[in-house]
């Protein structure tokens, strides 16, 4: 008689959008890796303090074939239901810090796996980081995806193998539609620890929290911190120095939620130095719908020149010597790949790395972990200083060094 295979059950915190998109790659998952590693993956439990999303997501979960999970209304009564031993956080930014301290705090440990950003802030970032340090048992992973998308894995994999030589210069440009429709509710009001004029304020709001800096932790954090994730990354070095520039200009700016409108940027170029000498460069816009691709990077070392763009999941690259009759081009996939869902892959592949650290029980750590997670998210607010007042921003400054 075979062993039963063994269960990781998990929860969804915050049931919106990406939320809903969790629960896609989770009945995925569960489907492939019980065939093929012999564990079982189970959706046990949803809290969103709004009913409306709780209920679009039992309707999915029907639709998936997945056991009806036990709903709550937030986060608290999941932990305290003893369901789970891992927790999606999918909840408004502005939420996250609250959410990650009771889970990293329970009495019982419960893996997680927090969306971006980490938190809207520096400074409860490392908070964060502090009270991890105290259950070393709990794998705490941060949802920066973007290093999985199949071109800009293999991009990742060609400025590692050395084909570029020495990385001088990182160049990201993200065009795309503007931010999406965001539901807020009351309820997650205890999260948001901050001035009661703005807790005032946003109890009366209660659809589109993103449009605010002080929600979101301002565009550059909010949506830009998987870019500096990835310029961290193939600069293989610390960011040290920030300078930016941008504005709302086009979009939001008719939109007013009681008497106050929106103040996140819907376009800039940030610029950062990086302590070996290389530098990266953010070109985003957020009204250029007309794009055949989203983004699109390119990575310049001494020796040689990588780009990629996405969606085409094209790959470029080739050396000096060669010029342009030497550049290949590549068409990037991944066979693990079982659901491309709204990140081409993924957060399908965040899922089996997720799972991966889980049941090594210690033995290797999450891959993108909550040091990752603090410093794109420092770059943003160095981002956001520097537009505010028009200077370049030392990370020993945003940082606290």
């Amino acid at each position: 008689m075979e062993a039963a295979a063994a269960a990781v059950r998990y929860g969804i915190v915050g049931v919106g959008m990406m939320g809903r998109e969790h629960l896609h790659n989770l009945a995925h998952l569960a489907t492939e890796v019980e065939r093929e590693q012999s564990v079982r993956v189970r959706v046990t439990g949803l809290a969103d303090p709004h009913q409306e999303s709780l209920r679009l997501g039992l309707q999915l979960a029907a639709e998936l074939g997945l056991p009806p999970p036990q709903i709550f209304p937030g986060h608290r009564e999941l932990l305290d239901s003893g369901l789970c031993d891992a927790i999606i956080v999918s909840s408004p930014n502005m939420t996250h810090y609250e959410i990650l301290m009771d889970i990293i705090r329970h009495r019982e440990p419960q893996h997680i796996l927090v969306e971006k950003p980490l938190c809207t802030t520096v400074q409860d970032c490392k908070k964060v980081i502090e009270a991890a340090k105290q259950r070393p048992e709990i794998v705490v992973q941060v949802g920066l995806e973007y290093r999985y998308m199949p071109p800009v894995a293999k991009l990742i994999d060609i400025v590692k193998s050395g084909t570029l030589g020495q990385v001088r210069m990182v160049a990201i440009r993200e065009h795309r539609f503007p931010f999406l429709v965001k539901v807020l509710l009351a309820v997650f009001l205890p999260a948001i620890h901050t001035s009661p004029l703005i807790v005032f304020r946003y109890n009366l709001q209660v659809n589109n929290w993103n449009r605010f800096n002080c929600n979101s932790g301002g565009t550059l954090v909010e949506k830009c911190c998987h870019f500096f994730d990835l310029m961290i990354l193939f600069a293989a070095a610390n960011p040290v120095r920030v300078m930016a520039s941008g504005a709302i200009d086009v979009n939001h700016k008719n939109e007013v939620y009681d008497g106050q409108v929106p103040d996140i940027i819907d376009n800039a170029y940030v610029i950062v130095e990086f302590d070996n000498g290389s530098r990266g460069m953010l070109d985003l816009c957020m009204f250029a719908e007309g794009s055949r691709n989203e983004q699109e990077i390119c990575v310049v070392g001494d020796i040689g020149k990588g780009e990629t763009f996405v969606p085409e999941s094209i790959v470029r690259f080739g050396k000096r010597t060669e010029g342009r009759d030497g550049v290949v081009t590549i068409m990037a996939e991944d066979e693990r790949i079982k659901y491309q869902g709204l990140h081409h892959g993924s957060s399908y592949l965040e899922h089996l790395n997720f799972l991966s650290a889980i049941r090594a029980q210690g033995a290797s750590g999450p891959s993108v972990n909550l040091s990752d997670g603090l410093l794109s998210v420092a770059v943003g607010v160095a981002g956001q200083l520097s537009i505010e007042q028009g200077r370049f921003v030392t990370m020993e400054e945003v940082l606290g060094l």
